[in-house]
């Protein structure tokens, strides 16, 4: 019966995390270095959602500060129109963030893999 448990528990926590890495369908995924490129160009909003107090411990120049918690609320504040490329400190929240916009209409969303934890400025 132990065996048996084990592996259900075993089980459950290995797709908890592979449900985790999945991509959010339609949102376009990026590294660090191909964010690069799209802060040189226009036509972007870019959003951080990580804490203010993260945010203002360090950020990357260009980006907008909408913590996740607020993003709801605030996605007015951005054009339905314009690509919103997000970012966090690791992609988890990030990821969460692409499925709020997405709720809300947006169509052009793409995610940081990786986040502000692997930018190399």
């Amino acid at each position: 019966m132990n065996v048996f448990v084990d592996t259900i528990i075993f089980s459950l926590v290995i797709l908890f995390i592979a449900l985790r890495l999945i991509p959010v369908k339609g949102v376009k995924q990026v590294n660090t270095t191909q964010l690069k490129g799209l802060l040189k160009e226009k036509g972007f909003q870019f959003v951080d959602v990580r804490t203010q107090g993260e945010f203002g411990q360090y950020h990357i120049p260009g980006f907008k500060n909408i913590p996740l918690h607020q993003l709801s609320q605030k996605a007015n504040t951005l054009k339905k129109d314009k690509e919103v490329v997000v970012i966090c400190q690791s992609g988890m929240r990030s990821k969460k963030a692409s499925k709020v916009l997405k709720k809300q209409g947006f169509k052009q969303i793409t995610n940081v893999k990786g986040g502000v934890s692997t930018w190399k400025g």
